[in-house]
């Protein structure tokens, strides 16, 4: 449909991460100069299936001998995690509110999300439960959906140098990584520490010369309110346990100190499964060429995208900079 037969072309399987890790295999193909143009682009069509055959679809990412076997799905999985967060930390379900709420709220001012309408505390807390803890606001809906980018150097794209540049600002990958960590979550030290998060942020800062704590907004990977939560902490912007309460005082509002879900995210926007990366990176770009509408974060320069796979098994992390 596309009409590019007869070049090269792939599909990359990654879970979640699917759209981030493709966009890091066009990344590398570029920078290594073995090509000058690639395309990433990421499709889902959830509506194709529907019952079981789609169940089983979403257990993919999960340990396939003591997970999914046994009737896991990643929204149990995740209930799963939050249950442990709650009996560690001491605190009540409804401190995970903050996370749908700034999700629906900038749902609002995305023409493309999926929902776009905000949501009260009330109506979180009278939500109906989908696994315990976990409610229907917790859990990102599946959707159809498409997104691309493209992706060359500089040298090699004419408008870089034209006078319209000002008008339509280039955006550089400075920091590309992808990590992995064990599949089965028992065969972890820490089941509320994601490592392979932590350490795909560190090393994509670090090759991007910054800090995270230098960004502008970060587009986490929210298909359950706990894995925006512990990302958060991964990331290091929070301390263990204290995650949450920046989605609770207004640190990561479109106006705070760390805007997150700025198009609201996989919550509101919907969830396309493995286009999802792609769906962050082209939101991200948006607000960094300051297109990105009501939703529009004041001098955006930087931005860090992330997007994990399964429950962490693989985290991919990039720095995106306004040129």
């Amino acid at each position: 449909f596309a009409g590019l037969n007869g070049i090269e072309a792939y599909t990359v399987e990654a879970a979640g991460a699917s759209g981030g890790v493709a966009l890091r295999q066009g990344y590398m193909a570029v920078t290594s100069g073995l090509v000058d143009v690639a395309l990433v682009v990421g499709v889902e069509k959830f509506t194709d299936l529907l019952g079981s055959p789609a169940e089983a679809g979403f257990s993919i990412p999960l340990d396939s001998d003591y997970e999914a076997i046994h009737g896991m799905t990643p929204s149990a999985q995740s209930a799963l995690l939050m249950q442990r967060y709650l009996h560690d930390y001491h605190l009540g379900h409804e401190v995970f509110s903050g996370f749908p709420l700034i999700a629906h709220a900038n749902g609002v001012g995305n023409p493309n999300a999926m929902y776009r309408k905000a949501i009260s505390v009330e109506t979180y807390n009278r939500s109906g439960m989908v696994c315990p803890p976990l409610n229907m606001f917790d859990v990102a809906p599946e959707a159809d959906g498409a997104a691309a980018l493209v992706l060359t150097r500089a040298d090699l794209f004419p408008f870089a140098a034209s006078p319209d540049a000002t008008s339509h600002p280039l955006v550089r990958i400075s920091g590309s990584s992808v990590v992995t960590d064990t599949l089965a979550l028992h065969d972890r030290r820490d089941l509320l520490d994601l490592q392979a998060a932590h350490q795909s942020v560190e090393n994509a800062c670090r090759q991007a010369g910054i800090m995270p704590k230098d960004v502008d907004l970060f587009e986490l990977y929210d298909s359950s309110s706990i894995l925006a939560a512990l990302s958060l902490e991964a990331a290091g912007f929070a301390e263990r346990g204290k995650g949450w309460q920046m989605a609770q005082d207004g640190s990561c509002a479109l106006n705070g100190k760390l805007p997150i879900l700025t198009m609201g995210g996989m919550k509101a926007r919907g969830n396309p499964g493995g286009a999802a990366g792609v769906y962050q990176a082209v939101e991200a770009v948006l607000q960094l060429r300051g297109e990105a509408g009501k939703n529009q974060i004041a001098n955006a320069r930087l931005a860090l995208v992330q997007s994990l796979g399964g429950p962490g098994a693989t985290a991919v992390t990039h720095v995106l900079e306004r040129l």
